[in-house]
């Protein structure tokens, strides 16, 4: 049976409780200059006492802004998207405006599910990382003129805001790495060539074999979903088929992972056996004992320009923001982060193929 006693406290409540009018209790809330600093301090202390919260619609209504920003993101349980998360909400709590989540799990239908909803609620701009299966999606939210900002990934030819970390060059110094560390075979996991990120890391990967005068082997190239379902079993399969290969290079350190655990059960070993380089460096900020060589996309960077960006755009809708040159649209340098996945192999040391019996020691 529904309990009908549920009563929140109002603005009336709360100006009858410290004996001020409605519209001085009001201002207080809001920081207005022309309230003392103790007035405030007391409405803001009574209020705590009594409960009363905000009534963000009624707000935004009345002020014709909510200070509430949608992050909408492909696959949160990547803790990649979780530390972006953290930090876009750090950033723009430190400027005023609050921020929810939505997940999409690289679902176009559910992302438009997620504009949509985050339109619904009324807020003042946007922050997604587009799932790009097709551009129906951001061409849909550049109708609807509500300030947003891609992050991580971009559509080529539309004029859309983006922040992202430069993916050519990070695909470039990962293979470049391994090249450098005498492999020649190297087995690329990349995402789907609809993702702008996918497309850009394996250029970066055929420009480090071309600088290297090395020709690829097109049967070491292979796609896996960004979510990494199915890693395991495309690893297996590729051991199935005795490929040589002795690095391996993957789209990001989630498939990197999945791959070492599926090679770990076919009873190989990391890096004696092969060589793993992924994409993201989520183990800046997690404990993990054993470090993953990895490229750094600069996370913190690239949520804090992104919101710093929004924000840019939410204040000036009907301007060009001057920072950004019209478009904010920003590319952040990679780096390579040395880990313990990385075996340097002496060239006299014979291949060995997938699946084949280990050399004797």
């Amino acid at each position: 049976m529904r309990n009908n006693s549920r009563r929140i406290a109002t603005l009336k409540d709360l100006a009858r409780a410290t004996g001020y009018s409605i519209n001085t209790v009001s201002r207080a809330l809001r920081d207005k200059s022309d309230i003392a600093a103790e007035t405030k301090k007391k409405i803001k202390a009574v209020s705590k006492k009594i409960g009363y919260i905000n009534n963000t619609l009624a707000s935004s209504l009345r002020l014709g802004h909510t200070n509430i920003i949608a992050v909408i993101l492909g696959d949160i349980s990547n803790p990649h998207f979780a530390i972006m998360m953290k930090e876009i909400e750090n950033t723009a709590r430190k400027s005023g405006y609050s921020s929810f989540l939505v997940n999409t799990n690289e679902n176009a239908e559910l992302e438009r599910e997620a504009i949509e909803s985050a339109l619904n609620k009324n807020v003042d701009g946007i922050i997604i990382c587009p799932s790009q299966h097709n551009e129906e999606n951001i061409r849909y939210l550049m109708q609807t003129r509500v300030p947003f900002v891609q992050i991580g990934r971009y559509f080529e030819g539309i004029a859309a805001n983006y922040v992202v970390c430069n993916d050519k060059l990070g695909g470039y110094q990962a293979a470049k790495y391994l090249i450098d560390n005498g492999h020649r075979d190297i087995l690329l996991l990349r995402g789907p060539l609809y993702i702008s990120s996918a497309r850009e890391r394996l250029a970066g990967y055929k420009q480090a074999f071309k600088k290297a005068g090395l020709k690829i082997n097109p049967g070491l190239v292979r796609e896996v979903p960004v979510t990494g379902e199915g890693c395991a079993e495309l690893i297996s399969s590729i051991i199935k088929e005795k490929l040589s290969f002795t690095g391996i290079l993957a789209f990001s350190d989630m498939i990197a992972w999945d791959a070492w655990t599926c090679l770990e059960k076919e009873g190989f070993k990391i890096p004696k056996d092969y060589s793993l380089v992924g994409f993201d460096n989520i183990q800046s900020r997690l404990a993990i004992p054993f470090q993953l060589s990895t490229i750094s996309s600069y996370k913190r960077m690239m949520s804090s320009t992104a919101v710093n960006c929004l924000i840019c755009l939410m204040k000036g809708k009907k301007t060009k923001p001057r920072e950004c040159g019209g478009l904010c649209r920003h590319v952040i340098s990679t780096k390579l982060v040395e880990g313990e996945t990385v075996m340097r192999r002496r060239e006299k040391t014979p291949r060995r193929k997938a699946g084949s019996a280990k050399p004797k020691v």
